[in-house]
């Protein structure tokens, strides 16, 4: 199972998450503490932001500890936002074009998680998908076609009620074809304003997803800890997994809920799926 995370705040270069804190991603992606040990070896993305008006992209097959172009990539970026994922295949192809994060326009968009029996249901998923961003589908992954179907039903407008109708969507296909419990996922995705996040699957398992405390908060907790000191009030970062285990700092995302960082106020609210309209 994938491991993935997000950062919004000041300023850094992400290896300070990629490789410096104690269960970086990097480091969950030789083994993840909460999937038994299993590692991610499929493939790595990282998605930044900066002063262009697309992201930056880049992504590999090899496993992500193993290349030294990351290392050296995330040490000379600095970046506001940014998205990491390190892959785990469930059934399609190593290649390039199925590693995350993945890109229209502004937008980033990474998954843990799959949807059952996907060959099964993929023809009718494909189907629903937007004419006009039909051919910026450049892998076969379950994942990348989420991104296009919450493309598809409004994510530019509405990111949070587009995730839901696309997972309506997906759960509704499935059902169809008498796939039972449809769904699994978190995903992360930005416009490089702000970072929306949901955690929800069909059935009572649910992949982990967790957020770290407000910054003021953390640094109350620990002033003594220097790491701490490089982030902003507005720091936030969501992560499958915690990247260290200090208590107070990570705090689990509820299952069927939703997360809306962003300048200001942040937002949890229930994820609920619904038609498309």
């Amino acid at each position: 199972m994938c491991r993935w995370l997000a950062y919004f705040g000041n300023e850094i270069r992400p290896e300070a998450l990629l490789y410096e804190a104690k269960y970086s991603l990097v480091e969950q992606s030789r083994r993840g503490r909460l999937t038994g040990n299993l590692p991610n070896a499929d493939g790595f993305g990282l998605g930044w932001y900066g002063d262009r008006d697309v992201p930056g992209l880049y992504r590999s097959v090899a496993p992500a500890w193993g290349d030294d172009n990351l290392r050296e990539l995330s040490g000379q970026i600095l970046s506001p936002l940014f998205l990491a994922h390190v892959r785990a295949a469930t059934g399609t192809p190593v290649e390039q074009t199925n590693c995350h994060p993945f890109r229209h326009g502004r937008w980033l968009f990474v998954h843990n998680g799959f949807i059952d029996d996907y060959a099964r249901v993929r023809r009718d998923l494909l189907l629903e998908v937007d004419p006009g961003i039909f051919n910026g589908i450049r892998g076969t992954t379950d994942s990348e076609l989420m991104f296009h179907l919450a493309l598809t039903f409004g994510l530019k407008d509405e990111p949070l009620a587009a995730l839901e109708r696309m997972a309506w969507f997906v759960e509704e296909t499935g059902r169809r074809h008498s796939v039972s419990e449809p769904l699994q996922m978190t995903v992360g995705v930005s416009d490089g304003e702000r970072v929306y996040a949901a955690r929800y699957a069909s059935g009572p398992v649910v992949n982990s997803l967790f957020v770290s405390a407000d910054a003021p908060a953390v640094r109350a907790l620990y002033p003594e800890d220097a790491r701490l000191q490089q982030f902003s009030d507005e720091t936030r970062v969501i992560v499958s997994e915690p990247l260290g285990d200090l208590p107070g700092v990570w705090h689990e995302v509820s299952p069927g809920s939703a997360l809306v960082v962003q300048p200001g106020e942040d937002k949890q609210v229930a994820f609920t799926p619904r038609p498309p309209t």
